[in-house]
């Protein structure tokens, strides 16, 4: 897995790459809970490059967004391939965090 992070005027913008699994989620979570504890409320990941997810990146997604919300913050996802999106679907994440096809979309309900 590979995080990159671009700060742009709307905010952190988080780009996970590769395989998010239980080898790769205790980075993810350490990555983005030090975002948090910068003062960063709202994150925007692009995962159009996340190739796999499993109930170890899912939990650290939830961890991530209890970390948000007691910061009154939130997470939006964009870019989702079908193989994630499915895993989004199947587990309700979908119905849980806002997720969008495009950065730009996600930017509007920012």
């Amino acid at each position: 897995m590979e995080i990159n992070v671009e700060t742009t005027k709307d905010g952190l913008v988080v780009l996970v790459e590769g395989r998010l699994d239980a080898v790769t989620a205790p980075a993810f979570e350490k990555n983005l809970a030090e975002w948090i504890e910068k003062g960063e409320t709202v994150l925007q990941l692009n995962l159009g490059k996340l190739e796999y997810i499993s109930s170890a990146g899912l939990r650290g997604i939830l961890s991530t967004a209890k970390r948000l919300k007691a910061k009154n913050g939130r997470m939006l996802f964009f870019g989702l391939q079908e193989p994630v999106r499915d895993v989004f679907r199947i587990s309700g994440f979908d119905s849980i965090f806002q997720v969008f096809e495009t950065a730009e979309e996600a930017l509007q309900k920012r």
